[in-house]
């Protein structure tokens, strides 16, 4: 081996040692996870969103703009980056099965804590409730204790907006006076107030705790305070910026956003079946609604964060906010989630780890005091570190883990279902003492989806895994998004290589909306010559690497045309 190479691997096993030390004495963790939020936050860029106190983190944090999930709907997604595995390797695609019995008994992250004796609570929707996580949310395997969840959550479905004729409906758009409701109180409000009560139960304990804190918003309905909508008027909203269904999208890769249908105030709308737009006002009353639920969800963040300062608890707890997975508002034409785009597989991903993203506060000072959007509108952050090469969120179980002091997990093998705990992602240590000196173009992540056609139709959205007959297996780097819908066998859950329904490449340098499918204009049989010499065991990712590279080696990534 060079010895400059030898010596540069040294160092770096050096500083993650003496990294692990240094946290190993704080190593609390407050884990943050937020339902179908993209990456509408104004650290991450985004000018109409108001979300202080998540940004105001981001200004103490390591901020990873571009990380993306590994299967755009809850169950899946949730499973996959507590598990760090892959859907192929949970074998969950739907909300029907769980993993432990379907596919292997793998260790999860809050498992692994509690394995080192971390006490870990979990409150509210942090696995999918429901088959997917055995009806327990994975206790006792994951939580010490049982976990929590609102009991104002049974009204979440129910006809509790109050519509123009002022009788209440099970409305999309829900926007509520909290006092008149169930309890006088919202989801998100009673899990914070649960999450708070948690952090003081804990703050003189001397056994360091994992706590995970799901938050239902911005998910559908909008049921949120009305006061929230104050901050984006009607008049000011913009529509996407690509509101129209591509021209050569494939029809397989269109969601059909049924779920949005289904509620009564879309239905009066009348919008035709599949690709029926959404009339113009209605579509700025949603996104309206969504950014006022960010902004909610914002300040129920804020709350924990200055409850981690009143109680001492900052210079001792790591803190990790992210997502599931993303939301379409209106560009392409869709709602909701369930595509393979960059809205609704981009999430944020935001570390923050005492005394390495930021300093020890010094006595007295308050490291994230709490700002109230309402009655304080100006405020102004920028992030402390930002990682602009692509990550994954079953990145998160290893990264966490080592930043927390704990041994670091081994790389799961290509076939890894008897295998307990390994990580199918990557360990990000070395990116909080290492200056990003520019985008790794050989970082990628990857993302899939089920479908159970190739036309969109109501089950398009979340097919039952009986139901799939195509599969859509999409990588992401720095210039690229490749995506391949597949033929798959749900009995023996294959995936047919030569059985390709349909193709997208979008050149993100020149497209970045993802609207100018190029896959027809490809020179698809060189690259198929080419992918003939590879061993039959070559694994989907590696060959959809290569297709990527021998498929792009002559493309103009400017402004030329392909």
């Amino acid at each position: 081996m060079n010895p400059g190479v030898f010596t540069w691997l040294f160092l770096l096993w050096l500083r993650s040692r003496t990294l692990a030390a240094a946290t190993a004495e704080r190593s609390n963790v407050l884990f943050i996870m937020s339902d179908d939020l993209r990456t509408s936050l104004g650290c991450y860029g985004d000018t109409l969103a108001k979300s202080p106190n998540i940004d105001q983190l981001a200004s103490k944090s390591q901020v990873f703009l571009n990380a993306f999930a590994q299967q755009a709907v809850c169950a899946p997604s949730r499973t996959s980056m507590l598990t760090s595995r892959r859907p192929d390797t949970t074998r969950l695609y739907d909300f029907n099965s769980y993993w432990r019995v379907h596919a292997g008994n793998y260790t999860t992250l809050p498992q692994h804590f509690k394995s080192k004796g971390y006490y870990t609570m979990s409150v509210g929707k942090v696995f999918h409730p429901g088959i997917a996580s055995n009806h327990t949310d994975d206790y006792p395997y994951s939580w010490s204790v049982p976990a929590y969840h609102p009991f104002s959550f049974r009204f979440e479905k129910q006809k509790m907006c109050k519509g123009e004729d002022g009788q209440l409906h099970a409305n999309l758009l829900c926007a509520v006076n909290v006092t008149e409701q169930p309890g006088g109180t919202l989801p998100d409000l009673e899990s914070t107030d649960e999450a708070v009560r948690l952090l003081k139960s804990r703050a003189s304990d001397g056994a360091p705790f994992f706590l995970a804190v799901g938050f239902h918003k911005p998910h559908i309905p909008f049921r949120i305070p009305q006061e929230y909508l104050s901050l984006y008027p009607l008049d000011e909203m913009p529509l996407a910026p690509d509101p129209d269904v591509p021209k050569l999208l494939p029809p397989v890769a269109y969601n059909p956003w049924t779920d949005v249908r289904k509620r009564e105030d879309v239905q009066k709308l009348n919008v035709s079946f599949p690709y029926g737009p959404i009339p113009k006002d209605f579509q700025r009353r949603i996104r309206q609604h969504y950014y006022a639920a960010v902004s909610y969800m914002d300040a129920q963040v804020g709350r924990l964060l200055s409850t981690l300062d009143a109680l001492g608890l900052t210079d001792s707890t790591m803190v990790v906010f992210t997502s599931d997975h993303g939301w379409s508002l209106g560009e392409h034409g869709e709602w909701a989630k369930y595509s393979n785009f960059d809205v609704v597989t981009r999430v944020p991903l935001i570390m923050f780890v005492p005394g390495v993203t930021a300093s020890y506060s010094s006595p007295g000072e308050s490291t994230f005091p709490f700002i109230d959007v309402l009655t304080q509108p100006e405020y102004s952050f920028t992030n402390a570190r930002v990682i602009q090469t692509t990550v994954e969120l079953v990145d998160i179980f290893p990264t966490v883990s080592c930043m927390a002091g704990l041994p670091a997990l081994e790389e799961c093998p290509d076939v890894s279902f008897q295998v307990e705990l390994c990580t199918a992602g990557r360990n990000l240590v070395d990116t909080f003492y290492q200056i990003e000196r520019g985008m790794i173009p050989e970082r990628i992540a990857f993302s899939q989806y089920p479908r159970p056609a190739d036309t969109p139709q109501n089950n398009s959205d979340l097919p039952d895994l009986k139901d799939i007959k195509v599969m859509g297996y999409s990588m992401r780097n720095w210039i690229y998004r490749y995506t391949l819908w597949l033929g798959f066998d749900p009995r023996s859950f294959q995936v047919n290589l030569s059985d390709v329904h349909a193709g997208e490449l979008y050149i993100l340098s020149v497209d970045p909306e993802e609207d100018e499918n190029v896959y027809k204009k490809l020179n698809h049989n060189m690259v198929t010559k080419k992918m003939a010499s590879l061993p039959p065991d070559t694994s989907l990712q590696t060959r959809m690497r290569l297709q990527l590279h021998y498929h792009t080696a002559g493309l103009k990534t400017d402004r030329g045309k392909v």
